[in-house]
């Protein structure tokens, strides 16, 4: 079970002057995105010299009447330098849903530039930790060639139950759970709509499974909301998707000002 660093600390201190108070938490899986998952990541990208570029459809006329305005919408896309690779900002301009959640970055590679179409894509929705999608993107960007597979599924499995997550009795294969059983990875049949240049998504008839892509997500408690949710095609690469869930299970506290309100009562902390 876990407990307060400091049992006698509040919570919800006054906020100093100059902003929020911040804290040192973990585990980091249950920490959500501190309200920053764009900054976050988009730093990271600048960092890596990627360039993002702002995509606006729609208009609006200082003097039209309110029924006539069309609804502005906006897309933040960064590119790698090789074209290869991207991230697109999806949250603003009405993201669809995994797990009833918003996806917030939408993440994508492809073979060669000839090709218009990604080779695979994975999608983050608000509150994954953004330390996690971070890493994720710096190993994609050490990739020469971000759409080959270099190794097999079980290098994700090991690199969570190197920090202590628990692999599951029936799919010890396939899936494996924090210690508090909250939050999970699993190699399984892709959601619906989700991007890959397997020809088997598009011809897999309803009755028949699917191909089998690496899911990730967080579920407070049994029955309710989940806290994020990730989902990576099936033609992303294992050694990337480990990347991200060795910065997800990492025991090492993030920073945070914001806490998610189902997990903040079982997130260890002491103050920043």
């Amino acid at each position: 079970m876990e407990a307060p660093l400091y049992p006698d600390f509040p919570l919800d201190p006054s906020t100093p002057p100059g902003g929020q108070p911040a804290f040192w938490v973990g585990p980091r899986h249950l920490a959500g995105d501190d309200g920053r998952l764009y900054d976050g990541v988009a730093d990271t990208l600048s960092g890596l010299g990627w360039t993002s570029l702002t995509i606006v459809r729609g208009r609006q006329e200082p003097d039209e009447e309110p029924e006539d305005r069309q609804v502005l919408r906006s897309t933040v896309l960064h590119i790698s330098p090789d074209a290869l690779r991207w991230a697109q900002w999806n949250l603003p301009d009405e993201p669809f849903h995994l797990g009833d959640l918003p996806i917030a970055w939408q993440i994508s590679a492809r073979a060669d530039t000839s090709s218009p179409l990604a080779a695979w894509s994975s999608y983050f929705t608000t509150d994954v930790p953004g330390e996690a999608v971070a890493d994720f993107l710096v190993a994609l960007d050490a990739r020469d060639q971000p759409a080959v597979p270099l190794t097999a599924p079980e290098k994700v499995l090991d690199a969570v139950a190197a920090h202590g997550w628990l692999r599951d009795i029936d799919q010890p294969q396939a899936a494996a759970t924090d210690p508090t059983f909250t939050s999970h990875i699993s190699l399984g049949e892709v959601p619906p709509l989700i991007q890959d240049a397997d020809p088997r998504a598009l011809t897999t008839a309803a009755d028949e499974a699917g191909p089998a892509g690496w899911q990730a997500w967080a579920e407070p408690a049994l029955g309710a909301p989940c806290l994020w949710a990730v989902s990576f095609g099936s033609s992303a690469p294992h050694d990337l998707v480990a990347a991200f869930a060795a910065s997800l299970t990492s025991t090492a506290p993030v920073l945070r000002r914001v806490l998610p309100e189902a997990t903040r009562e079982r997130l260890l902390r002491a103050p920043a």
